[in-house]
């Protein structure tokens, strides 16, 4: 497409986090026109109402899905809950480009997919043709596919940590550890008491421990840059008292003599030329307060004191790198846009 030209955009799910901050990011992206929004429980409301801060943009009102034309448009974002994607995107026109923020598409393997979310996949057919999101590994696929599925946010920031140095033999794969952090915002815009003020504030919990549907997400995409050697990932999140932010430490056994300067020389060397991830000089660590509302990863290693072992860690916002944010960058590449269109807003700090 050219540079005067715009897409005419959907957003599915518009009243949640991720599908606001899809609204603010695509409200000054030259190239994007959003015509349709939906949000069945706040069907006929214009946006504002739901989220005033989006109070001074011309949108459409939020419509019902059922209701949505998707005539016309170009892409669509689907920000629903997991589990209700599938037959939605099955049945929209067959040109229509769709970004799914769901995990309805990420898992490869419909037995895994079934055994991890309780429900047997709907829509195999697109299972099949789903490209797995994460822009930095994953670009050619991405830049050719009609539908792909953006990771999670866990599986985000782990993976652009780990991914470069696992592919190059540098730590025993079978041998992963990640314990993480997230900001209330990933655990979705409902009222349950587990997200109240009282209970989140002033604390920090885990969640999922040892069950947590993104691990198995972790452990396919890892197993992918191991090349058939073993993966086991142990995999651990927690709910920390602030709105966004992400952070992983993956601890990782070291493999053939490997250093910690080896694994950092090799991330730096990966993601020299990638617009939005930073390796960070030895002696420096990733904190969410340099990333907050940004499309940027920040990866710092470190050797650990136990020998043989070193620790990667990463930070992204949640909301952005995590989710919106990667799923504008994908539908850049994936209409023929520069990939950073939309999307270099720094940090906001403090």
């Amino acid at each position: 497409m050219t540079a005067q030209s715009k897409l005419k955009i959907g957003v599915l799910g518009a009243s949640g986090y991720t599908g606001a901050d899809l609204v603010r990011l695509l409200a000054t992206h030259p190239n994007a026109e959003i015509r349709v929004l939906t949000a069945n429980q706040h069907a006929g409301k214009p946006m504002r109402e739901v989220y005033p801060h989006l109070g001074a943009l011309d949108l459409p009102d939020l419509v019902k899905w059922e209701d949505a034309d998707w005539s016309g448009l170009d892409v669509a974002f689907c920000g629903l809950p997991h589990g209700t994607t599938q037959e939605i995107v099955a049945a929209m026109p067959d040109g229509l480009k769709v970004v799914d923020l769901s995990a309805d598409f990420r898992l490869r393997d419909p037995e895994v997919y079934a055994e991890w979310y309780g429900h047997p996949h709907q829509a195999l057919q697109l299972q099949e043709e789903a490209v797995y999101g994460l822009t930095e590994l994953n670009r050619p696929a991405v830049q050719a596919a009609r539908l792909v599925a953006c990771p999670g946010c866990y599986p985000t920031a782990a993976l652009l940590a780990l991914v470069p140095v696992v592919g190059a033999g540098l730590v025993e794969s079978e041998d992963v550890v990640i314990d993480a952090k997230s900001g209330v915002t990933g655990a979705g815009r409902k009222v349950t008491q587990q997200l109240l003020f009282a209970e989140v504030g002033e604390g920090i919990h885990p969640y999922g421990v040892a069950k947590h549907r993104h691990a198995p997400e972790m452990e396919q995409e890892i197993g992918l840059a191991a090349g058939g050697r073993p993966v086991r990932v142990s995999f651990t999140p927690h709910l920390m008292p602030m709105n966004r932010g992400e952070l992983v430490t993956c601890y990782l056994r070291l493999a053939g003599g490997a250093t910690a300067d080896d694994l950092r020389a090799t991330l730096a060397e990966r993601y020299a030329d990638e617009p939005f991830v930073r390796v960070l000089p030895a002696g420096e660590s990733p904190a969410t307060r340099n990333v907050r509302g940004s499309n940027y990863a920040v990866v710092g290693v470190f050797e650990d004191r136990i020998p043989g072992r070193a620790i990667v860690i990463c930070a992204i916002d949640n909301l952005v790198k995590g989710s919106s944010g990667q799923a504008i960058q994908n539908m850049n590449l994936m209409t023929g846009l520069a990939e950073t269109t939309g999307l270099e807003q720094q940090p906001l700090f403090p």
